[in-house]
């Protein structure tokens, strides 16, 4: 077992050099542009699809890690972050909708995650529900709140493949895919991602906060149903990456309250 004060397998880092707060989104080029919101940051480093930065908001040390694509190397940074001492997570990234309400450029944050990957079931049995921390959820929900920009809450699909979801159509398992996508469809799940129900599953483990928020940039039931799917600032991260820290702000706010 690797030591905490050691540097991680993955993760370029070490118990110490962290903060207890993480904003894990999965591009890489993210990073800077999250760690722009926070006094004082510093890039750490980068080993594969973690690039590492640090800065303060509040005060407080918060750490901006990204993961890559996907459930594998999404649990490898929780796993190795959470060994270096970070307890709270939030998840800003980009999400497909599913159900017709979710327009380009709207917020949606996920409170739950249908499991449809493979690493969460490493580590639960399927019927266990990939559900966030409710503190971070409703930090979530009133920071996008105040932000005024359209926010939906609900469950989000959580897949591994990419182009399942994309062409379905194009898969040997197309009947498969075709029939649960109409059933999340039916169920009102808002949208499509690749990372939350891992990040969940992998938290409630390791007894870790969790949240999750996302920007819709595409809508394909929207465009199959002649709807309206493209805005300006459809692919524009900032509204995400600003409420997720004014959730951190909240979090943080409470657990000085709690301390005290």
């Amino acid at each position: 077992m690797l030591k905490t004060d050691q540097k991680q397998f993955h993760v370029p880092v070490s118990a110490g050099e962290i903060g207890r707060y993480c904003i894990i989104p999965g591009d890489p080029d993210r990073c800077e542009k999250i760690a722009a919101y926070l006094d004082s940051p510093t890039r750490l480093g980068q080993r594969r699809e973690f690039n590492v930065w640090n800065g303060r908001l509040d005060g407080e040390l918060v750490t901006v890690c990204s993961t890559g694509i996907g459930g594998p190397s999404t649990a490898i940074a929780v796993e190795e972050l959470a060994n270096c001492g970070a307890d709270t997570f939030i998840r800003v990234g980009t999400c497909g909708g599913i159900d017709l309400s979710v327009e380009c450029g709207d917020l949606v944050i996920a409170s739950g995650a249908v499991r449809q990957d493979g690493t969460s079931h490493e580590y639960a049995p399927p019927a266990y529900p990939a559900t966030p921390s409710p503190e971070v959820l409703f930090a979530l929900m009133q920071a996008s709140k105040a932000s005024g920009t359209r926010t939906h809450v609900g469950v989000v699909q959580s897949k591994d493949s990419f182009y399942g979801q994309h062409s379905p159509a194009s898969m040997p398992t197309h009947a498969r895919l075709a029939e649960q996508w109409d059933a999340w469809r039916r169920l009102g799940v808002l949208a499509s991602e690749m990372e939350a129900s891992t990040l969940f599953t992998v938290g409630a483990y390791r007894r870790l906060r969790t949240g999750a928020i996302f920007l819709s940039v595409w809508n394909q039931e929207r465009f199959a149903a002649g709807l309206d799917t493209d805005r300006n600032e459809a692919h524009d991260t900032a509204p995400a990456i600003q409420a997720a820290v004014a959730a951190l702000r909240l979090l943080i706010a409470e657990d000085r309250k709690r301390n005290s």
